[in-house]
């Protein structure tokens, strides 16, 4: 008897240790906002020395705790940016960023994003965040939801600052701001 209880707990912990659970399927909102970050790449300009060689590739980083599954690697497979193959990196910190185009922050606390924001100045990066007052704080693109519906605000002295252009497209759909002076 002991040695079947043996068996059976053997096989019990092999199961436990072996399941994987699978990735929890992201809400519908973020997919929305997934789909608004590869959008981005295509109605913002970027400086000619961000992408210097013809296969670099165009990365739209997260930073933080990852909201969108594998449903943003499914939306820009294959996809590419004025001939750069477009890949998703995920980052743990600020610090760890080297080449990034699009930046989603996961929402963090005021001082927190502050400072994350601080260190990506002078880099090219268009920052992007669902969080409250992002673009008031110095981010670029904040995407929030008001009546069922996704909506961007732009700080538009934030994106000037790192030398990128939003198409008048972009801009007319958004809410522009400025950032807070204190």
């Amino acid at each position: 008897m002991k040695f079947l209880t043996s068996i059976f707990w053997l096989g019990f912990s092999f199961f436990l240790f072996s399941y994987r659970q699978p990735q929890p399927e992201p809400s519908n909102e973020y997919k929305v906002k997934a789909v608004f970050l590869f959008n981005f790449s295509h109605y913002v300009e970027w400086p000619l020395d961000v992408l210097p060689e013809d296969d670099s590739p165009f990365v739209i980083g997260i930073l933080g705790k990852d909201p969108f599954g594998s449903y943003l690697d499914e939306t820009v497979k294959n996809e590419q940016v004025k001939k750069h193959p477009l890949v998703i990196q995920r980052f743990n910190r600020a610090d760890e960023i080297t080449a990034c185009h699009v930046l989603y922050i996961i929402p963090n606390d005021k001082d927190e994003m502050k400072g994350i924001l601080d260190r990506l100045k002078s880099k090219n990066i268009l920052t992007v965040s669902d969080a409250s007052n992002f673009a008031r704080l110095g981010g670029m693109i904040r995407l929030y939801t008001e009546a069922n519906k996704t909506r961007i605000r732009i700080n538009l002295s934030a994106v000037k600052k790192e030398e990128l252009v939003c198409s008048s497209k972009l801009l007319r759909l958004a809410d522009i701001v400025e950032s807070q002076t204190h």
